[in-house]
This record gives C-alpha cells, sequence and structure tokens, in this order.
C-alpha cells in the first residue's frame, strides 16, 4: 500500500512534456467521466490517418507508437506512484489501432463496431486480458492488457468481416490491412 497522499496522485498534465501529451492521450485521460472511453475517442482520428496506409507500413506505425507508449506510459506511472493510472489512456488507443487492422474498409460502421468490441473487451477483462492485467508491470503492464483486447476485437472484426463479404456473395474478406 502507498503512503501518498491524494493531492499528489492527481494528475497534472503538462502538454509541453511529450511524455505527458502521449500517456494521457493529449488530455482525454484528465476526463472526470470514463477516460479509458475517451482515450478510444482520441484513437479515431488517429486511426483515420493511419488507416489507408499499406497494411506493413500501418503495422510499422501501430509498432512505433506502442514503443513511444510504453517509455511515455511507464515514465508517467513513476512520476505518479501507481502502477496503471486511470488517467494514462494511450494504452486505449494502441489497442483500438490494434483492432481496426481487421477493417475490411474504413467506415463508419466498422469504427463504431471495433469501438464497441474494444471497450467491451477492455473494460471486462475476459481472460487472457485479465491475466496479461496481473502479470506484466510498468509500462508494459499498462499497454499489453489493452494490445490483447485489441487483438481480440480483431478476431471478432477479422470473423464478422469474413460473414459479410460471404454473405455478398464475395468469397473470403480482404482485410485492407
Amino acid at each position: 500500500m502507498s503512503t501518498t497522499s491524494d493531492a499528489e496522485l492527481t494528475p497534472t498534465f503538462q502538454p509541453s512534456r511529450p511524455e505527458h501529451l502521449i500517456a494521457y492521450g493529449f488530455g482525454a485521460g484528465l476526463s472526470p467521466k470514463a477516460p479509458g472511453t475517451m482515450g478510444t475517442l482520441v484513437a479515431i482520428p488517429i486511426y483515420l490517418l493511419l488507416a489507408n496506409l499499406p497494411g506493413l507500413v500501418y503495422l510499422l506505425a501501430v509498432a512505433a507508437l506502442i514503443g513511444v507508449g510504453i517509455w511515455a506510459c511507464d515514465k508517467v506511472a513513476a512520476e505518479l506512484g501507481q502502477e496503471d493510472p486511470p488517467a494514462i489512456v494511450w494504452d486505449e488507443i494502441v489497442g483500438f489501432l490494434v483492432a481496426m487492422a481487421a477493417a475490411p474498409v474504413v467506415s463508419l460502421a466498422w469504427i463504431i463496431m471495433g469501438f464497441l468490441l474494444f471497450r467491451l473487451f477492455d473494460i471486462y477483462k475476459p481472460w487472457p486480458v485479465s491475466w496479461a492485467e496481473k502479470r506484466f508491470t510498468g509500462g508494459v503492464g499498462i499497454i499489453v492488457d489493452d494490445l490483447i483486447a485489441g487483438a481480440m476485437t480483431w478476431v471478432v472484426l477479422t470473423f464478422m468481416a469474413m460473414i459479410v463479404s460471404a454473405s455478398l456473395g464475395h468469397g473470403v474478406a480482404t482485410i485492407a490491412h
């Protein structure tokens, strides 16, 4: 149990510090209500910026965002003296980006479905999300459970894309990424 007071745990967003911009999801994590959901909403425009990149470039960009996020989340969590502060939402951002790699097209319907599924897996933390949350610490620990939630969403979206494609008579869906 920590002896740090609540005042010391209150995040102080300093936008001039890159680790704060990243870890707090450009400030979305400071929302008094549902910071994880706000962080996932921030992921949508980032996804839209990356969505039309070739598959390998998309994956490399997401990998780079994950790497930078591990650094930033680790640094800010240590600063706050907490393992996984609710204000840190970069994990939701990169988790959603992993999930959306399965979207066959960039459309509002796929974004909404990805958003809802990802939030469901992130909030309820079914195995292996719950396992990863307990197993890892630091920046990796903050991010890895959301990457797994994103991967689980990716699997569901992939199957959905296959069903939609088959029902339209197009055979197996071609995943855009």
